[in-house]
């Protein structure tokens, strides 16, 4: 892995780098994890938002803290709350993020990259899909008597690109598991108001250092492809809903 920085401005929350020239650094890796019941699914997801929901409204969540960690923070896929922050001899974080609907905000994120590692966990309740896309080809693991379901999957250009993009959908009521490797391209976005992702970042300090970023802040820790938002239709649309 390089130890070359992937931003222009370390601290810059909204840098954008041209999508027709990106080149992915890997590829992700995706693992469907478990099917659940409605019932099961929505104390899940219910349970961990609400965490993050606690944290927006906390004033020591929002403070910053002894090490300046600002446990409760915003990025464009939703609201965020670093649940175990990194200590010294201990580089990874771990983060819950209360997903958006896009059909409510009618926008969806887009198109990004980090600048570590992520290993994600895509959590679904009732009546809600996700959306994941990114610009290489994914790996799936499907592994005969253990993998629980199969995906449904698509491809088709970005908008406003001769850049192919590779899609699939997290079901309803499910878990899927997402390794994305640093410098690598991805966007999320849920259509219904029940999911969660629930994030490590396995080398967050050591990436703030080696990009010599000021503090842990996850917008800051990403590098956009577009300047504006994606329309509804053009990261799912009403086959969300299907």
């Amino acid at each position: 892995m390089t130890a070359n920085p992937l931003k222009a401005n370390p601290d810059d929350e909204n840098e954008v780098h041209d999508l027709d020239e990106f080149q992915d650094a890997g590829a992700c890796i995706v693992t469907p994890v478990a099917s659940l019941p409605a019932v099961a699914a929505n104390a899940l997801v219910h349970a961990m938002a609400k965490v993050v929901r606690d944290g927006h409204v906390a004033e020591t969540a929002l403070t910053p803290d002894d090490d300046g960690v600002v446990r409760a923070q915003y990025f464009e896929e939703g609201h965020v709350y670093m649940l175990a922050k990194p200590t010294d001899g201990y580089t990874a974080s771990r983060y819950i993020m209360d997903l958006f609907n896009v059909g409510e905000r009618a926008a969806c994120s887009r198109m990004h990259y980090h600048t570590g590692a992520r290993m994600v966990r895509l959590i679904t309740g009732q009546d809600t899909t996700i959306h994941v896309s990114a610009l290489s080809p994914f790996r799936y693991t499907y592994v005969d008597g253990v993998t629980p379901f199969k995906l449904r999957v698509e491809r088709d250009l970005m908008p406003d690109s001769t850049r192919e993009r590779y899609s699939f959908w997290v079901p309803e009521s499910s878990i899927v598991d997402l390794q994305i490797p640093r410098g690598t391209a991805h966007q999320f976005n849920s259509f219904g108001d029940n999911a969660v992702i629930d994030t490590i970042h396995p080398e967050e300090t050591i990436e703030a250092f080696r990009e010599k970023m000021s503090g842990l802040r996850m917008m800051a820790q990403t590098v956009f492809l577009s300047d504006g938002f994606p329309a509804v239709e053009d990261c799912g649309g009403e086959l969300g809903r299907r």
